[in-house]
C-alpha cells in the first residue's frame, strides 16, 4: 500500500544537525496519521506520499520547517528561590503561561546570581535539521483514527 491521505504511517527516523551530528532517532518506530493532521512535519510529510514499506526519504528542514525560531518572550530569569533548592541546569519545570493558560516546559539552561534562566522554547528551536525516515508500515486509517486527527494503536496515540 502506498502512502495517501488517511493512512496510517509507520516510520523509523534519525534526525542531524548542520554538522550531521545525530540528535535523536527511534528506538521503537513511530506511527502518524497522514494527509495534513499535524502529525510530522509537513516537509517531511510531503517527501513520504506515494512511498511504499522499505522506503527512505531524507529531507532538509530549515528553522521555520523544523521547530521554529527562539521566541523571546519564552525565556524568563527567575529568582532562585522559586526553584527547588536541588535546581539545576536541564531541569525541567511545568508552569502556566499567564496569557494563554496553556502548560509550558520550561528548561533551567543557565543559574548565576541568585538567579535561573529558563527556556520554554523546543531544544532545537532556531536550528536546521536533516530527518531521515524509512516507512515500516502503511496501512488504511480507521474512522475513528481520522476523526480524531491521529494514529491509535501500538505505535500511535492511545485513549
Amino acid at each position: 500500500m502506498q502512502i495517501a491521505k488517511n493512512t496510517i504511517v509507520t516510520i523509523h527516523y534519525e534526525m542531524f544537525d548542520v554538522d550531521n551530528n545525530l540528535l535523536d532517532k527511534t528506538e521503537e518506530p513511530i506511527s502518524y496519521l497522514h494527509g495534513g493532521y499535524d502529525g510530522i512535519f509537513p516537509l517531511v510529510e510531503e517527501a513520504l506520499e506515494g512511498k511504499n514499506v522499505g522506503e527512505s526519504v531524507d529531507v532538509k528542514l530549515t528553522s521555520d520547517d523544523a521547530f521554529g525560531d527562539p521566541e523571546e518572550e519564552l525565556i524568563r530569569v527567575e529568582d532562585l528561590e522559586v526553584f527547588p533548592a536541588d535546581v539545576e541546569v536541564g531541569m525541567v519545570f511545568e508552569a502556566d503561561d499567564p496569557e494563554t493558560g496553556e502548560l509550558l516546559l520550561f528548561r533551567v539552561t543557565d543559574i548565576a546570581d541568585g538567579k535561573a534562566v529558563v527556556d520554554a522554547n523546543h531544544p532545537l528551536a532556531g536550528q536546521s535539521i536533516r530527518f531521515s525516515a524509512k516507512v515500516v508500515e502503511v496501512r488504511a486509517a480507521s474512522a475513528d483514527e481520522v476523526s480524531h486527527g491521529h494514529a491509535h494503536g501500538e505505535h500511535g496515540h492511545h485513549h
